[in-house]
């Protein structure tokens, strides 16, 4: 599990109160800081701006309708950001902001953008603290919680592993809050998650957060069907998050449908049969493309058909057997420009460069036809 999605929400945040609670983030950040200095690569879904917003104004019931929402987040979002910087700053660590409203991963273009920023800034080994733009963002394309976005994001970055952190220990048979006879649930392998456990799930009751544990179970099947392993568990104990990594039995665990690799060639698959766009490669590149390489602008002799930057297109070779398909990370009239050429001369010619792979091995599936 080296790719961690973890979503922090308003009332782990605030250790159960209404205003954030350093110590406790202070106490969740050194274990952030443990996992990315023993090599993981993390992603942080965090909620909280709005309650950060309503700490500065000293207003914590102001109503709850949208432009209040969008005004509090639009002061509670930066004054978030600088809490996370200063104690990440402590453990030596580069964070960065990312806002995202659904219609950036639904639009293809912005899709592949969110995506390759997020890539670039794991790299990096840089912490992405994501957020939905609140600021911006309508009814009508609100995610509506941090939990579905974190499962977005886990399927946009093929995580490994997401941890939904929330004010229970997991999925409960029913409200343990008021039932004492509620048992908590420990495994959920089944292709399809019962119908009696969405009835089981209580809302939350915080009045600072917008999701409750039926939201979490939506976002843990959509995660699980990208091949995410997730969790849910109690953000109470940051130190819970090492027993999570080393495979305790903790929580309600949800074990992925398929793999990121399955999920993947789906995907790509689908995306393929509607598109009559193709690349046309040497034997070289052909031959590289086998054996597992990218796709790069010297080896490619010919560009057939109209593809933007984030569609998939077919790669066959000069007689017209396929290859490949893959998601290209360039147009095809920027392609017909750098085709031929080394990668190195790409920013010569486009002015810009999205990377020195028209397709990158990630982002393919290979034929087997020779």
């Amino acid at each position: 599990m080296k790719r961690i999605i973890i979503k922090l929400g308003t009332s782990t945040l605030t250790a159960g109160g209404h205003s954030i609670s350093l110590p406790h983030l202070l106490d969740f950040i050194k274990e952030v800081a443990w996992l990315h200095q023993a090599g993981y690569e993390v992603v942080l879904i965090s909620s909280g701006a709005i309650a950060v917003g309503k700490d500065a104004l000293k207003q914590p019931y102001l109503d709850k309708h949208i432009p209040a929402k969008q005004m509090l987040a639009a002061i509670g979002q930066s004054r978030l950001m600088e809490i996370y910087n200063q104690l990440f700053q402590m453990y030596s660590i580069t964070v960065a902001q990312v806002l995202l409203t659904r219609d950036d991963l639904l639009c293809r273009h912005r899709y592949l953008n969110a995506r390759n920023t997020l890539e670039s800034l794991i790299e990096y080994r840089v912490i992405p603290i994501i957020n939905e733009n609140d600021t911006v963002a309508t009814e009508e394309i609100r995610f509506g919680d941090n939990d579905s976005l974190s499962a977005q994001v886990a399927n946009l970055v093929e995580a490994d592993l997401l941890v939904l952190m929330t004010d229970q220990d997991g999925l409960y048979t029913s409200d343990p809050r008021t039932n004492p006879k509620a048992f908590l649930i420990e495994l959920i392998d089944t292709p399809e998650i019962p119908e009696e456990l969405f009835q089981a799930a209580g809302n939350s009751n915080t009045g600072l957060g917008t999701g409750g544990m039926q939201t979490k179970i939506k976002a843990a099947d959509l995660a699980r069907r990208s091949g995410a392993m997730v969790y849910i568990v109690n953000g109470q104990d940051p130190a819970i998050l090492r027993q999570v990594v080393n495979g305790k039995a903790i929580g309600t665990r949800f074990l992925p449908v398929i793999t990121p690799l399955e999920n993947r060639k789906r995907f790509l698959l689908a995306q393929a049969a509607n598109s009559s766009a193709s690349i046309k490669v040497d034997t070289g590149a052909a031959t590289a493309l086998r054996k597992g390489g990218s796709l790069l602008p010297v080896g490619i002799k010919e560009v057939t058909g109209i593809f933007d930057s984030g569609d998939i297109v077919r790669v066959e070779t000069m007689k017209g057997k396929p290859v490949v398909i893959g998601m290209v990370n360039y147009s095809a009239d920027e392609v017909q420009m750098i085709a031929g050429q080394r990668s190195s001369q790409i920013e010569n010619i486009l002015g810009y460069t999205y990377g020195d792979e028209v397709i990158h091995h990630n982002n393919m599936m290979v034929l087997n036809y020779e």
